[in-house]
């Protein structure tokens, strides 16, 4: 054993302004070495020099559970990137051992498969993989959720014959397709599929598998207007169509353009980098394009209908600003938000909740200056709990106030933006919710938003 066990004490290492090694205790400069690297070098484990990377042009501390190669076995790290004016600190910590896994033979044509998600377990089913995006659609931390148990984010539900599924797969080391379960937080059911992770020595290693989101949107139908008139249908079934069409090269374009950016494969030219940026970026406002359309079509439904539950509208916004939380770092801008012992018991549909308040608090990150703040406060009367979304932007002059809450409407076409459907979308799932949105605003002195739901 080495003097430092690193079960024990955490390793720590430390890579200058140019992401050059610079200083490592001697259990990671060995893991280093075996990877063909060296003090003065680039660190050499790719997924520990991204992140790297990524700490250095956030700004900010990220940590990350990461698998890196330790001769025959894998290693599984935690790893903490600290980035300061002079370079990054790297906490190393975890080192648990594990051997090396392959894939299955049928995984590739598992991925196939229509699913909406993905997720990937280790051999003690907990999550090691979710798709990046899941969380913000679908109500839950992506991030959060990553090396905790499988239950943690399903609740699973017994088949017909009273049995598991994906417990009956785990010790027949076997796939299996059909494990009905709750997405936790959320009461939307959904289906997992998976097939077996199989490491080099022939072992069960965890499982790859997919999330088939069940509930499907009821058919489109007129829509009647908010003032009784009828609405001409949004191209019947066009929103979910884009979906199935777009979203799956969408998302490989996005991952694989920020893979290049960060250069997981090995460093690019800065030139290159900023295009894959720029590829990246152009993906995902496309990606929220095609999420604003299938929103679209939905909410001017005719029987268009959002759940009633109870639920916490302080935590539904603490969930949001954490979403937004490395947005707003990007911009310079901090989230002011309920504290975590902070309250507000509502009724309303936890997911269009979280939606509503992922759109107020993204647009007041994107209008605030460099240096400014978002403010986001609770508060409740008689009868309705109440999320204010404050922002130092430019204001909205009360001429323009109405035109936001349209279709479409946008203040100025050619300022940097979304699709112009967000506040009008958002604004028909709070009234289907028996709540509302209000905005109080005047050029140069900001803008406040009001999210109202009925009181639980």
């Amino acid at each position: 054993m080495n003097a430092l066990d690193p079960l024990l004490h955490p390793i720590v290492a430390r890579c200058d302004g140019t992401d050059r090694l610079v200083q490592a205790d001697p259990r990671f400069l060995d893991l280093i070495a075996q990877a063909g690297g060296a003090i003065g070098g680039d660190v050499a484990l790719p997924e520990i020099a991204a992140l790297v990377r990524l700490a250095r042009r956030l700004g900010i501390a990220i940590a990350r559970a990461v698998v890196v190669a330790d001769g025959d076995d894998d290693l599984e790290l935690s790893v903490r990137a600290e980035p300061d004016a002079d370079g990054v600190t790297l906490v190393v910590g975890g080192w648990q051992a594990r051997p090396s896994w392959r894939p299955s033979a049928e995984r590739a044509s598992f991925r196939a498969v229509e699913a909406d998600w993905m997720w990937e377990s280790d051999a003690a089913l907990r999550l090691t993989h979710v798709t990046p995006d899941a969380g913000a659609r679908y109500g839950f931390d992506a991030a959060a959720i990553l090396g905790q148990p499988l239950v943690k984010l399903f609740a699973l539900a017994e088949d017909d014959d009273g049995a598991f599924p994906i417990l009956g797969a785990v010790a027949a080391q076997m796939r299996f397709d059909a494990q009905e379960a709750e997405l936790r937080g959320t009461g939307r059911r959904v289906l997992l599929a998976a097939e077996p992770r199989i490491d080099a020595r022939g072992r069960f290693a965890g499982f790859a598998g997919g999330v088939m989101m069940l509930d499907p949107l009821p058919a489109a139908a007129p829509a009647p207007a908010e003032d009784g008139e009828p609405t001409e249908p949004f191209a019947a079934g066009f929103g979910e169509q884009l979906d199935r069409s777009l979203r799956r090269p969408l998302e490989r374009i996005i991952a694989n353009a920020s893979s290049m950016s960060a250069g997981v494969d090995g460093p690019i030219a800065e030139r290159y980098s900023g295009y894959a940026d720029d590829i990246a970026s152009a993906g995902r406002h496309l990606l929220g394009l095609v999420d604003d359309l299938v929103d679209l079509e939905a909410v001017e439904r005719a029987d268009f209908v959002v759940d009633a539950d109870p639920l916490d509208l302080a935590d539904v916004a603490r969930r949001a600003s954490g979403l937004l939380a490395v947005r707003a770092s990007e911009g310079d801008v901090r989230i002011d938000r309920p504290a975590a012992d902070e309250t507000l018991p509502a009724t309303g549909d936890f997911r269009r909740s979280l939606q509503i308040l992922v759109n107020l608090i993204g647009n007041a990150v994107r209008y605030s200056p460099r240096g400014g703040s978002v403010w986001v406060r609770i508060m409740q009367d008689d009868t309705h709990a109440c999320v204010i979304v404050a922002d130092q932007g430019k204001g909205i002059a009360e001429a323009d106030q109405a035109m936001i809450f349209e279709k479409f409407g946008r203040v100025d076409p050619g300022e940097p933006g979304g699709s112009g459907l967000g506040l009008y979308i958002s604004r028909r799932l709070a009234r289907a919710m028996g709540g509302d949105i209000t905005v109080d605003s005047a050029p140069g002195a900001g803008a406040r938003f009001v999210f109202t739901l009925p009181l639980e």
